[in-house]
């Protein structure tokens, strides 16, 4: 490894041939900027984000930790976490010898529908914002590059390379823009990610007013702005906005293109050398922080580490409901406890897309119930009860320990040794003996992968054949269903019989960042437990099926298998199961077949028979506690039945541990809702201007204005099905003696309250400060949060926390006069524990007007 030094960032470019600067204002490849050895610029390494750091590979990438969720993270209300996860997130980032992480998301939260939403913090841009600044932070006080993505109004995956969101000034301002400003105000991240869409008109990676007039010369920002993964769409049009690095590399819209744009005129050479400026100067930061370049990659894991991983999963969790005070529960010896539903058998840490990660390790809520249940003796029994999958969940448990064996035929050569056969039906036809030796062959442990990388193209091409094989071994004797998801076309077959045929069949689909396949399924009507079945895919991209999408791959897969579920008799088993022990834990919710990047929800009720499943076991055991897990709102048309119910978000790596310590009492509960839950659908003021349900395709007019998420339910009286900010605790909490200070003639002001733990336990509270304009020169929201903390509290202690407020409390976007304004007026302070449940008011004045733009 070469080791770079810092560079005079003016002077470099004074040296640099013209051939050179244009290099540097693309990508190299999928993962790494380009170096110059000669200049003495390095190739910076930047990863994939936001809640873990996967590192250069999607195919057999080093294991890596996975922390929980963003909305998980949100709902913690906890700055000091959020720090404390972005420092962790940086050592594993120096272990993967990345520069730059591709995080934080921070897009609001405007439709529970968005297949993304996970990834964001909030529906609202003050806690989406702070809690991102700190992560930021945490990230960058180890000398790892943040980068606050997707910029601006990235908030749907239907049509999301080319849909035009339509924002008011004012909504784009106060809503969308915001949570960005405060994490440039308070941490001052190191890069940007443009958005894929278009926004009012103008794609964001070539939008001048977004880039250059707002981020960079009314904020004062000075770093790095590269673009969303093939979403460069123009030439000089993104270099004079101000995007630096079109990603990935080799560039498209940079490289040759850009010469013929110079030679028109359209373009000059300053214009590039502001993009280089701004590559040499993230080279330096990327020099400063130690981080070697093209650096082996390497794992952590420590118990400090482990201990953190489990915090965050306990402090995602939000309790929503404890009418009969079931929770916490206390196991003792021989107390027989049911655990219900497929969540807790599988453990779902992560939504899909760009946020997956190949975990270091994973913890089941069964698990971790498990292993709580077995330190007292106490008996636990599983049962399935429904299913929740999309796609057949992956044959994964079922395959030999030593995994798959993938062999990879180069495309040119084996023409010449099938004699052009291989494409005519042969390759997808026969399984057994291919007639000619890999040209190079691995071992992978899922079956379930994308080929973007971690293969040798230079020995096996862009597109090679490829043969999986492995030995399949049925847990239970019965039918068997089997299904097959593909980029490019696949066969599966078992025993050396065809059994699904995904060539001939082959119907594109959203899967695999729209570049997959329908799935297509098969039952196998009767296998038997513990014998060894041979299974084997035949793999091959044709066509345009690699190139048509953000990646070119060699192939995707996703081979499930799982036991044929009668419905009827899966719940009939549960309620069994259920009735016979002393309290039932049901643990559903959604996965990365529903909540994935690349598309989508289109409901926001829970799949299949779930909620059939859980109205019959509250049916059958009255001591049942509901465990939901999802990354953004669901439905609960149970809920008046369930005495408990919990929302655990994707908790990452120690999810079932983290659970378990909430459940079972070892940790109190002190989650709060980053986002509302809603009863229907139909109660968003997005329901008819968001994705598929948009009528005017192309576009997507964000009506709403101002009024999201909780700001709509309080303006237009709407129940919700949990308030933003909501949250329980196994403990009671009191507030008292609030003081308001004066507001100073900059608008700055404090708010101190008392909060006293009145309950048995210990426990935390997340106080939330909200302001209400008492004669708004304009229409305003009923009231916004602008400032939160958490305090800690043994039973019977008191703590007095004082949050320090800014003008921003006040202030609206003029579009009139294009500038924020805080006016003259009596403002109420609402302090409370949700945005329904204020505990405590009182009234400020500003005596006098601010104007201001910028920070």
């Amino acid at each position: 490894m070469l080791a770079y030094k810092e560079l005079d960032v003016e002077q470099t470019i004074a040296s640099l041939s013209l051939h050179d600067k244009v290099q540097l204002i693309s990508g190299a490849d999928v993962w790494h900027f380009v170096g110059l050895p000669h200049a003495g610029i390095g190739s910076v390494r930047v990863s994939d984000g936001p809640n873990g750091v996967r590192g250069c590979q999607f195919f057999n990438g080093t294991p890596a930790s996975c922390f929980p969720c963003s909305t998980g993270l949100g709902s913690s209300f906890d700055i000091d976490l959020a720090r404390a996860v972005g420092q962790a997130l940086a050592d594993e980032a120096r272990a993967k010898g990345a520069h730059v992480l591709l995080g934080p998301t921070v897009n609001t939260l405007r439709n529970p529908l968005g297949g993304r939403g996970f990834e964001s913090f909030s529906e609202d841009p003050v806690l989406n914002g702070l809690i991102a600044a700190s992560y930021v932070n945490g990230l960058q006080e180890k000398g790892v590059a943040a980068t606050m993505k997707h910029f601006v109004a990235n908030d749907q995956e239907f049509e999301r390379f080319s849909s035009d969101s339509i924002v008011q000034e004012r909504a784009l301002r106060e809503v969308y823009l915001e949570p960005f400003r405060l994490i440039v105000k308070h941490a001052s991240p190191r890069a940007v990610m443009t958005s894929y869409n278009v926004v009012n008109g103008v794609h964001a990676s070539e939008n001048k007013y977004l880039l250059d007039d707002i981020l960079r010369k009314e904020w004062g920002w000075d770093g790095l702005v590269m673009s969303d993964w093939t979403g460069v769409y123009s030439v000089e049009q993104s270099i004079k906005a101000g995007l630096d690095v079109e990603m990935p590399g080799p560039g498209v819209m940079r490289g040759a293109a850009v010469y013929r744009v110079l030679q028109a005129g359209k373009l000059t050479e300053e214009d590039i050398d502001e993009r280089v400026k701004n590559v040499l100067n993230l080279h330096n930061y990327a020099v400063r922080s130690g981080i070697p370049f093209s650096a082996p990659e390497k794992s952590v894991d420590t118990p400090e580490l482990r201990a953190l991983l489990r915090k965050a999963a306990s402090s995602s969790i939000v309790l929503l409901k404890n009418s009969a005070s079931l929770l916490p529960l206390t196991p003792t010896k021989g107390q027989k406890i049911a655990v219900i539903g497929p969540n807790a058998f599988t453990a779902q840490i992560s939504g899909g897309g760009s946020a997956e990660v190949n975990a270091s390790y994973r913890v089941s809520p069964l698990q971790g119930i498990r292993a709580v249940a077995d330190s007292v003796g106490a008996q636990v029994t599983y049962a399935m009860g429904a299913a929740a999958y999309r796609f057949v969940p992956t044959i994964d448990p079922y395959l030999a320990k030593e995994g798959l064996k993938m062999e990879f035929f180069n495309e040119e050569k084996a023409a010449r040794a099938w004699h052009g056969q291989p494409e005519s039906g042969r390759w997808f036809d026969k399984a057994g003996e291919v007639g000619a030796k890999p040209d190079w062959d691995t071992i992978t442990k899922s079956a379930s992968f994308m080929l973007i990388d971690g293969f040798p193209t230079d020995i096996v091409g862009q597109t090679p054949y490829i043969r999986v094989t492995s030995t399949f071994t049925p847990t239970v004797s019965g039918p068997w269903i089997f299904g097959v998801t593909s980029g490019g076309e696949a066969t599966v077959f078992l025993e050396g019989e065809l059994l699904i045929d995904n060539n001939k069949s082959y119907v594109p689909s959203e899967t695999f960042f729209g570049k997959g396949s329908l799935e297509q399924r098969k039952m196998v009507p009767h296998l038997e437990e513990g014998k060894e079945y041979k299974v084997e895919v035949r793999m091959h991209v044709s066509g345009e099926k690699g190139r048509d999408g953000p990646f070119t791959f060699a192939g995707a897969l996703k081979l499930g298998a799982i036991p044929f579920l009668k419905e009827e008799a899966a719940i009939k088993e549960a309620i069994e199961v259920a009735k016979a022990s002393d309290v039932a834990i049901v643990v559903v919710g959604l996965n990365q077949d529903w909540e994935s990047e690349g598309f989508d929800r289109k409901t926001i009720d829970l799949p299949g028979s779930i909620n059939t499943l859980v109205s019959s076991v509250l049916a059958a055991n009255p001591n049942t506690v509901v465990v939901n897990q999802s990354g953004t709102p669901v439905s609960m048309p149970w809920i008046d039945q369930a005495p408990a119910v919990v929302q655990a978000f994707y908790g990452g790596n120690e999810l079932g541990n983290g659970l378990a310590d909430v459940l079972f009492g070892k940790v109190n509960a002190s989650g709060k809702l980053a986002v509302t839950f809603p009863k229907r659908l139909e109660d968003c003021n997005t329901y008819e201007s968001f994705g598929i349900t948009t009528p005017t395709p192309g576009k997507v007019y964000y009506t709403e204005g101002i009024y999201v998420g909780y700001k709509h339910f309080d303006a237009a009286s709407v129940e919700p099905l949990f308030a933003f900010g909501h949250g329980l605790s196994y403990t009671t909490f009191s507030y008292s003696s609030l003081v308001l200070s004066p507001v100073s003639e900059k608008g700055a002001f404090s708010v101190s309250i008392t909060v006293s733990n009145t309950g048995k336990l210990a426990g935390a509270e997340a106080v939330q400060v909200y302001i209400s304009d008492l004669s708004p020169a304009i229409p305003k929201v009923v009231r916004e949060l602008k400032g939160f903390t958490k305090v800690f509290l043994q039973p019977n202690e008191s703590k007095t926390v004082t949050l320090q407020l800014d003008r921003d409390a006040f202030r609206y976007w003029d579009e009139r006069h294009a500038e924020w304004r805080a006016e003259v007026g009596r403002y109420q302070v609402l302090v409370g524990s949700s945005s329904r449940d204020v505990k405590l008011s009182g009234n400020v004045a500003l005596e006098k007007a601010l104007r201001w733009r910028g920070l």
